[in-house]
């Protein structure tokens, strides 16, 4: 590999809901890749972008993207021209002389030939996305290696990172899962050494954001450093314009606990109930099967099927990233998220009528949960680097 890499230089890409990062990617060892250098855009740096941009209703958009009728009216064409350039523009500042390999991950649904955006909640549809940066980039005479092969999932792209990258939290474990959170939540599974992503295994196991809370509310709004935020607004009463206005984030709602603040005490406390409550049903699940606890987002979900391939499959490590993971990590050694999160979910776990003595035991250390069995990954870039990484085995 590493002649070839010689004649090209590896470029990962990550779209976000406000921001596109690109970076190098440089393979230190076999199988081991980082990030040498790393550009960022957010898309409402350009003159063009619209900030009241108001996307299509998303049962509209559902209908075309199943039919592969797109109707993009002018708003999306204009807006989602703004969000190429923004890639465009991440990917030139990077300065690269040699001709490049792209690896690419962007949220919403892709396009039947994964190479477009078909459906996306806050955003414009962009069918042609790899077809108009190919474009861009070839004006801008920057040489592709070979085509774009497709856009990746935010959360696989999160898993390969986390496999392959230097300090990756998967390499040394058999079953583990991650859980990103930033604007939206990435879930990443490795499963019997191999990484699985949750599309494949929908039949059996449902996405953060598809799992509701007893309030009927999605777990992703307690994973997600924008739900946090909405968290703490309705407890604040705080309008979230003013949050962001303010900058008071989820790091900054943290320290607000620390001071003993009612609403970001209450935030806190939530964040740690679901978070343990959806890991120990991603344990449960993999070692069990769904167990019907949960009722799904969309009402015509298909019914989670109990018996699948990775039962009796014991999860050896939870890993926790993305703002999410910062949050986690900074919050160690004070009494809230970290330490309760242990707690609760050590209780939890105790108490399960799905897991035997056998899985329980294997889990825990005396009275509490074994150590580095929850852990924060330290890799902030892990999708843009797995977006870099697939590019190489694709």
């Amino acid at each position: 590999m590493k002649s070839e890499e010689k004649k090209y230089t590896i470029i990962g890409v990550d779209g976000g809901g406000s921001k596109v990062s690109a970076g190098i990617i440089e393979s230190n060892e076999i199988s081991t890749f980082t990030i040498k250098s790393l550009s960022h855009q957010y898309y409402n740096e350009s003159s063009e972008f619209n900030s009241d941009f108001s996307p299509v209703a998303m049962d509209i958009q559902l209908n075309e993207y199943n039919k592969e009728q797109y109707n993009v009216n002018n708003d999306e064409i204009l807006q989602g021209n703004t969000i190429i350039e923004s890639f465009h523009n991440s990917i030139i500042n990077l300065k690269i002389k040699k001709p490049i390999l792209i690896g690419l991950g962007m949220v919403g649904l892709k396009t039947k030939d994964l190479r477009g955006i078909g459906a996306i909640a806050n955003g414009p549809r962009m069918p042609k996305f790899c077809f108009q940066l190919e474009n861009e980039l070839n004006e801008s005479n920057i040489h592709l290696h070979k085509p774009i092969q497709y856009i990746g999932s935010d959360a696989d792209n999160c898993g390969i990172g986390e496999e392959y990258g230097k300090d990756g939290l998967f390499k040394d474990i058999q079953n583990g899962y991650y859980i990103g959170g930033g604007t939206g939540t990435a879930d990443a599974l490795k499963l019997k050494n191999e990484l699985i992503p949750f599309d494949n295994i929908s039949s059996w196991i449902a996405k953060t954001w598809e799992i509701l809370n007893g309030n009927n509310i999605s777990m992703e709004k307690y994973t997600s450093l924008q739900g946090i935020q909405s968290i703490y607004s309705s407890y604040s009463k705080i309008p979230i314009n003013k949050l962001r206005d303010e900058s008071i984030y989820a790091n900054q709602i943290f320290s607000r606990a620390l001071e003993n603040e009612q609403a970001a005490l209450l935030t806190c406390e939530d964040i740690t109930r679901y978070m343990s409550t959806l890991i120990v049903e991603r344990i449960e699940t993999i070692f069990s099967g769904w167990q019907n606890k949960f009722q799904l987002l969309n009402p015509k979900h298909n019914i989670l099927e109990n018996n699948h391939p990775y039962r009796n499959n014991l999860l050896q490590r939870i890993i926790i990233g993305q703002g999410l993971g910062k949050l986690f990590h900074l919050s160690k050694n004070t009494p809230l998220l970290w330490d309760p999160l242990h707690n609760n979910i050590y209780d939890m776990i105790k108490k399960s009528c799905v897991l035997p003595l056998e899985a329980k035991n294997s889990l825990f250390e005396g009275q509490i949960l074994k150590k580095d069995f929850i852990m924060t990954s330290n890799l902030d870039n892990s999708a843009l680097l797995g977006a870099g990484i697939s590019a190489i085995y694709h």
